[in-house]
């Protein structure tokens, strides 16, 4: 088969089978991720020595980007070019949205934990009540012990006068 009938290790196929199915695989090189991110290759080595991306290596040390890291790329271009933010700025955005993920990650194993404990709770009370229906006998105060509870049958008492 010729290399451009989409059949050939170069056709269409071969370069979908490359496309990364988990974001966050180092598959781009420098110059792909440059251009996909709309900057220059040396604006990424800046960054990457600024710790704001931190690319994979290959085995021959060459730098590889994920489709994760060319999105953070957006980010910081969106930042610094639309919000005017520089590159200290930057980092302290990356920062405080790392907390914040770390917390909703954390509000989120509270929230299953509390519910945990309340069916425990719920069960527990259940519990608890049905055993107290055996054990419990409703109070009456004594001068209602003996009367007869709802619609029963009433003897009229006539006493004498005298």
């Amino acid at each position: 088969m010729a290399s451009g009938d989409g059949g050939g290790p170069r056709g269409p196929r071969a370069r979908g089978a490359r496309e990364p199915s988990d974001p966050a695989r180092g598959v781009y090189m420098i110059s792909v991720a440059a251009e996909l991110a709309g900057m220059h290759p040396q604006t990424l080595r800046i960054y990457e020595a600024r710790g704001l991306i931190t690319p994979k290596r290959s085995p021959k040390n060459t730098r590889l980007y994920s489709q994760d890291d060319v999105d953070r790329l957006r980010r910081i271009q969106e930042l610094t070019t639309e919000l005017g933010m520089n590159l200290a700025g930057v980092e302290r955005v990356f920062e405080l949205e790392g907390e914040i993920e770390r917390m909703r990650r954390r509000v989120r194993g509270l929230e299953r934990q509390a519910e945990r404990v309340e069916q425990e709770l719920r069960k527990e009370l259940d519990r608890v009540r049905r055993s107290f229906k055996r054990e419990l006998v409703r109070y009456e105060p004594p001068s209602q012990a003996l009367m007869p509870r709802g619609p029963g049958v009433r003897i009229p008492i006539q006493r004498p006068r005298g």
